[in-house]
């Protein structure tokens, strides 16, 4: 889809202090995803003819390249759409494609390299192991938006859905270059979200700003949905969470808990009328 493809890199090329005037770019292909079969292409083209590799194409210094392009592989795989990636731009390839000369695989003697390409390795893992990610591309009951009104954050979080409701994964994007802790997003369902991916993972040469915890549903209304978590998010930083509804035991632990608090704040308000 050129589409996509020429929003998405127009939006990705810009400094991230410009990007919220832009966040259209992002949503634009949603319009029209279900009216065509998507693929996502990031292909040859893109990277000839001085248009630069895609790492090249990213705005910032040298780390910020890095965090950008995990940024927007993370981004395609969540997308609707099957995936096309060009060669030597899954370990970023600095120097734009040659079909005179052979891809330039010494650079995964540097880290940075070799970190870029297990993150499209993890990237591929998830996309082959969870059907949320492909099984329903071409229908809209495949994806839901939680937030895509954030452009002041450029912030983005949606839902990709399968048959069960603990086939889903949340999503959630972060286009600026500014960290948010106790960041809090929408859920679909009261239950448990771990985080599977997160683009600042150490391992991938990011930072570490990670969610190492299970997050269990707040009882806190927010993005127009009845339960939500609170998250780390990093700065041009993916966050992928997996869903886990609670057990019947764990239901009945939650009530028993939920009764003793009501129980204590009655007692409280006993003693405080008894005092008066």
């Amino acid at each position: 889809n050129m589409g996509w493809m020429n929003d998405f890199l127009n939006f990705m090329q810009l400094d991230p202090l410009f990007r919220k005037f832009h966040y259209n770019e992002l949503l634009f292909s949603m319009i029209y995803a279900y009216s065509e079969h998507f693929v996502l292409v990031l292909s040859h083209d893109e990277v000839v003819h001085g248009k630069g590799s895609m790492i090249g194409k990213m705005p910032g210094e040298y780390d910020e390249k890095f965090s950008n392009l995990r940024l927007a592989y993370g981004y395609m795989l969540g997308h609707p759409g099957k995936k096309l990636l060009f060669m030597g731009q899954d370990y970023a390839q600095f120097s734009e494609f040659n079909e005179g000369k052979s891809l330039e695989w010494f650079m995964l003697e540097n880290e940075r390299h070799q970190q870029m390409q297990d993150y499209v390795k993890a990237l591929n893992h998830l996309y082959t192991t969870n059907p949320a990610l492909s099984k329903y591309d071409d229908y809209p009951e495949g994806f839901e938006w939680i937030n895509c009104i954030n452009a002041n954050d450029c912030i983005l979080s949606f839902v990709r859905k399968a048959d069960k409701p603990e086939e889903m994964l949340l999503i959630v994007l972060n286009f600026a270059n500014v960290e948010r802790k106790n960041f809090q997003v929408g859920v679909p369902f009261n239950g448990k979200y771990k985080e599977i991916l997160n683009s600042d993972a150490k391992a991938f040469g990011g930072e570490g700003r990670v969610n190492p915890r299970v997050k269990t549903a707040l009882e806190e209304p927010f993005d127009g949905r009845e339960y939500s978590i609170k998250i780390t998010q990093a700065p041009l930083g993916i966050s992928i969470f997996s869903y886990q509804p609670y057990t019947k035991e764990e239901l009945k632990e939650i009530a028993k808990k939920k009764a003793e608090k009501e129980k204590k704040a009655r007692e409280a308000a006993r003693k405080k009328k008894g005092a008066k």
